[in-house]
């Protein structure tokens, strides 16, 4: 007994240094768990984000999908210089008394959230933009000269601002 007492005695214990040293080293490991987690969320939040903008991008085109030709206008509403500094604006607008069937297809601007009727399925609050123009495409094998109505859907977050999704699709008078 008294050798393991001499031992015991003589064993030095677990330093002041070594234990600052392991807890750095253990804080170290857990902030970078951290940062890993909230890395993963943000690229969560806006793959989600994106994911709902090309739900509602592809739904505002299937309204004009659903209509006919003729009935391919927007409303001649007032819009601001978000809408006119858009890459799609210029052209020949369509515009006039639009008859769609459905009135949201005939609004060019319209804010999508958690209080509007349908919602936005996340809650969240969109801006969809609607440009309808018209062109006559000079390609090969397009010979008639028909003109076609290109319609645009522009989905953004609504703030700030940041455009999430982008879709167009052409009309054919001979379609509708």
């Amino acid at each position: 007994m008294n050798r393991l007492m001499r031992r015991l005695r003589t064993e030095e214990g677990f330093g002041l240094v070594e234990l600052l040293v392991s807890l750095v080293v253990l804080n170290v490991g857990i902030l970078a768990i951290v940062a890993g987690f909230n890395g993963g969320s943000l690229a969560l939040l806006r793959a989600s984000e994106t994911s709902t903008a090309a739900a509602l991008g592809d739904k505002q085109v299937e309204l004009y999908r659903a209509i006919t030709y003729a009935a391919i206008s927007l409303n001649t509403t007032a819009v601001d210089g978000t809408y006119t500094a858009d890459a799609a604006y210029p052209g020949t607008r369509v515009t006039g008394a639009c008859t769609a069937p459905v009135a949201v297809a005939c609004v060019p601007t319209q804010t999508i959230n958690a209080s509007s009727t349908p919602p936005s399925p996340d809650g969240r609050s969109y801006r969809i933009d609607t440009f309808i123009t018209t062109h006559t495409p000079t390609a090969a094998g397009w010979s008639d000269g028909r003109p076609l109505k290109r319609v645009t859907v522009v989905v953004r977050r609504s703030s700030p601002l940041k455009t999430l999704f982008r879709v167009s699709s052409n009309f054919d008078q001979s379609t509708g």
